[in-house]
């Protein structure tokens, strides 16, 4: 069995765009043909690859197709710098990152690299216990996780440790635990959380004795929207401590006490060589362990 280049090609930018009219669109043939030449594809390797929903999803036979495109087109860059052909072709790097670091630290080693590099970067947010999927399955080159396993075919360095703590406006404090942030105020106290997957603050009442399913909860899903939302008193929440320094120093944000909680962060990339992708892991490996705490407080 091979797989045809083209076609595994073809099947990555279907991925990438979401239909099967946005690939063609990028292709520039007609969605009949990039219907075509998926047959073509699953007809050579005796398997399902995609489905056809909206936007589509692959199987795992899929995914691994995927994977081979992305590495091939990853190792044809690298091979055309080696050879000082580049000829102004840009690769571009899908990478996936949490919301709290892609707000805080993540940009300047990619900056950093897109200024020595032709690459474009596209960035693929999800929470850090999920980011570690979309390598498994190919969607990315890299990722920001939580997850300290190696993925399969991955390799693991860590970066550090992203650390929160509970804070809240000063007026929400006087308002909501003015005789002190006991069970019984926080039970009563609205806060605010990411998504519905964001368990941070719900970690930090079990640590407090306090229910999860007591406090009134705000859903406010982007990082620094977030933080705005705390600042603006709707609610107290976890802040890192790049979001909360400001704030707390001049006394616009308070401490509630108790412990933070630690989100230890590891880059996980393909293991292959590629001076390209080396390069950025590198730079990001290199700004994680200057700019995140060093030592973990508790483990989630």
């Amino acid at each position: 069995m091979s797989i045809p280049l083209d076609l595994a090609r073809t099947l990555a930018t279907v991925v990438d765009e979401g239909t099967l009219d946005a690939a063609a669109r990028r292709l520039h043939i007609t969605p009949s043909a990039v219907s075509q030449r998926l047959r073509a594809l699953e007809d050579q390797v005796g398997r399902v690859v995609l489905v056809r929903s909206k936007p589509v999803r692959t199987t795992a036979a899929g995914d691994a197709v995927v994977r081979l495109a992305r590495q091939l087109a990853l190792l044809e860059h690298d091979a055309l710098a080696a050879m000082g052909a580049e000829g102004g072709d840009v690769a571009s790097v899908p990478l996936a990152v949490n919301a709290d670091s892609l707000a805080t630290w993540f940009l300047p080693p990619l900056h950093r690299v897109a200024q020595r590099r032709p690459v474009v970067f596209d960035l693929h947010r999800d929470d850090q216990d999920f980011t570690a999927g979309l390598l498994e399955s190919g969607v990315v080159m890299a990722a920001v996780t939580s997850r300290e396993a190696p993925v399969a075919g991955c390799r693991v360095r860590d970066l550090g440790v992203l650390r929160y703590e509970a804070v809240a406006a000063a007026g929400f404090a006087e308002r909501w635990f003015p005789g002190g942030v006991d069970g019984a105020a926080l039970a009563r106290a609205p806060l605010v959380d990411f998504d519905r997957r964001d368990d941070l603050q719900s970690q930090w009442l079990t640590t407090r004795g306090v229910s999860a399913g007591e406090p009134p909860r705000h859903r406010v899903p982007a990082s620094q929207d977030f933080a705005t939302a705390v600042a603006l008193g709707f609610g107290w929440g976890l802040l890192p401590e790049f979001q909360s320094a400001r704030g707390l120093a001049d006394g616009t944000l308070v401490r509630l006490g108790g412990d933070p909680i630690d989100v230890p962060l590891f880059w996980q990339q393909w293991n292959l060589t590629s001076p390209l992708l080396d390069e950025v892991a590198d730079e990001v490996v290199g700004e994680g362990r200057r700019v995140l705490a060093t030592e973990r407080v508790n483990r989630r």
